[in-house]
């Protein structure tokens, strides 16, 4: 048995669905994983990985190949910290702060018959903060299936851009764990 990490950010983009007993084929970046994976596993759990799959690399000269036999998705808690944007700290170094009470101006374009297309960032930026010790294994049926059991990443308490600073914690999808019988 091969024991694989793959990372969410990964598949969120381009990674195929597949479940328990499907055979897969998986270019492998490195049989060592990096420290910020071990931070977010521990030392007793990273030792159980064999491999860490990506599949953004054009040719790789490792492969995992075989039947999946198990999928744990990973999750820990993340800290969503909201702080004022200033200049030179999330907006321009060249941007002038708006008046307290006022939003950042609207950058706009004009397509023509009164129609325009604009964004107006927030006054604030969210850092998100893993927090350590939170990370959880739950079984899964496979990755990317449709209605499966992922956690959504954390989402902002209001779709309001003038929302006031704070700190919401909420558990997050970090990736999956995958145990590949190798043919």
């Amino acid at each position: 048995m091969t024991r694989v990490w793959l990372t969410e950010w990964e598949w969120a983009c381009c990674g195929d669905a597949f479940a328990v007993g499907d055979d897969v084929d998986f270019g492998v970046t490195t049989r060592t994983p990096d420290p910020s994976l071990v931070e977010l596993l521990g030392s007793a759990l990273i030792a159980t990985v064999d491999a860490v799959e990506s599949h953004h690399e054009e040719e790789f000269d490792d492969r995992v190949r075989g039947r999946v036999t198990a999928v744990r998705a990973v999750t820990h808690e993340v800290e969503a910290r909201r702080s004022l944007r200033r200049p030179g700290h999330g907006a321009p170094p060249d941007a002038v702060m708006p008046p307290d009470g006022e939003e950042w101006p609207m950058v706009r374009r004009e397509l023509g018959g009164g129609v325009f297309v604009g964004s107006q960032p927030s006054r604030y930026v969210t850092e998100i903060v893993p927090l350590p010790g939170t990370t959880t294994l739950e079984p899964a049926r496979g990755v990317r299936l449709p209605s499966s059991e992922g956690v959504a990443p954390p989402q902002p308490e209001s779709n309001s851009i003038s929302d006031a600073p704070g700190e919401r914690k909420t558990r997050s999808l970090a990736g999956w764990l995958v145990d590949i019988d190798e043919r």
